[in-house]
């Protein structure tokens, strides 16, 4: 399909996926820069309303493992199409939710459905060219970003002007208009070979254990999203309570993280020219830095968002390389390799995010900033190991032959 794809409707298409990914999956950060006046509004302390984000990403990470290889089953664009329509009502819920419990409930309902731009990450590979999947899916994920970095700057902005509750009625709106954007744009995709979804459910096990790179990439991902999570969750807290910036401010400072959105083409080019696993290592050094910078010097506004600037890079790179190798192990099981990868990722990202609440509440700022800063320095050794394992094999191999 898509050697036989004109380039035009194929421009057109990851255009199209690229704004649903984004639109998508900010959903799942409107609520960091809104955990303060969600928090006035139901009466709860910081600290709680951190849960927000929690069971958002918690919501997130089942959708992973029970939804996500539905797209090794179903008709792509049916499932993604069908799937908003339930995230447009669980949005709307939210923005008229009488309780805490009830909002709560419902965040985990937004992150369990907005799986779909999972579902529509790996589509961009089936799509591509020979040779080119690195920057297709650089394309798209570049959309995917943008909606991770601007969720915060536009819901602190909307909230500013018209109070949290428009943000969510807003998104609402925007995930109807998507689903029906996905069912009129994209080409229908039905899987080579679907299987029965209790054997799609195990074959994910398999394929973990069978494959080390996704392990590898899983755990080192996990380990820079949850650093992420940590500093995104907690700077809001920092920013209001020690800097003085309103919520319109907030979101000021949130948007310097759009530039993250620029590592994802550069990083699918260094990747389709083979530079991946250096690219990642030095990622990984990239952010463990940059959050040593935000714990050593939260005095300075600026080099506070020097810090974010260079982690968002970091993470977003990383992300892009670490999807470009593992959905080049198994062509036919994408959905499922991105299962494995991608729950990881957000499991970590959930317990992070409530640790960071945690933190905060017990030693502030550097607390956190130093907790997000040893994941990727972990995360380092992991890829550092690996690295001096594979120049063993070369060598053994070279002096072999």
């Amino acid at each position: 399909m898509p050697d036989a794809m004109e380039p035009r409707r194929l421009r057109i298409i990851t255009m199209v996926l690229a704004i649903a990914c984004g639109l998508t999956v900010a959903n799942l950060y409107y609520a960091q820069p809104l955990l303060a006046p969600i928090a006035d509004t139901f009466g709860v302390s910081e600290g709680t309303s951190a849960l927000v984000v929690t069971v958002t990403q918690l919501g997130y990470a089942v959708g992973l493992a029970l939804l996500l290889p539905l797209g090794d089953l179903l008709e792509n664009r049916a499932l993604a199409s069908r799937l908003l329509l339930l995230t447009a009502a669980a949005l709307a819920g939210l923005a008229f939710a009488p309780s805490f419990g009830t909002f709560v409930a419902l965040a985990a309902l937004v992150g369990l459905t907005s799986v779909v731009a999972q579902i529509l990450v790996p589509l961009a590979a089936h799509l591509a060219p020979a040779g080119q999947a690195g920057q297709f899916v650089g394309k798209v994920m570049s959309g995917l970003l943008l909606g991770i970095l601007l969720a915060r700057t536009v819901a602190s902005l909307v909230a500013a002007q018209f109070g949290w509750q428009t943000v969510y009625v807003a998104s609402a709106v925007l995930m109807v208009l998507v689903s029906v954007a996905l069912a009129r744009a994209l080409p229908r995709r039905v899987p080579d070979e679907p299987t029965a979804y209790g054997t799609l459910l195990r074959s994910i096990v398999t394929i973990a254990r069978e494959e080390p790179a996704l392990r590898r990439r899983a755990a080192t991902q996990a380990l820079m999203f949850g650093a992420f999570t940590s500093f995104w969750t907690a700077i809001a807290f920092e920013l209001t309570q020690h800097h003085g910036l309103s919520q319109a401010g907030i979101g000021v400072f949130a948007l310097v993280g759009a530039a993250g959105a620029l590592a994802a083409p550069i990083a699918g080019r260094i990747g389709d020219r083979g530079h991946g696993p250096l690219a990642s290592g030095v990622a990984l050094a990239v952010a463990a830095g940059a959050l040593v910078l935000a714990a050593t010097t939260a005095s300075s506004l600026v080099l506070l968002a020097v810090a974010a600037v260079a982690l968002d890079l970091a993470v977003q790179g990383h992300q892009v390389l670490s999807q470009q190798e593992i959905y080049a192990l198994r062509p036919a099981a994408r959905a499922r390799i991105n299962t494995a990868f991608m729950s990881t990722i957000f499991l970590a990202g959930a317990i992070c995010s409530a640790l960071s609440g945690v933190l905060y509440d017990a030693g502030g700022w550097t607390a956190v900033a130093l907790f997000a800063a040893a994941l990727p320095a972990v995360a380092f050794g992991i890829w550092a190991r690996a690295t001096a394992a594979v120049s063993d094999e070369s060598r053994r191999a070279a002096q072999a032959g």
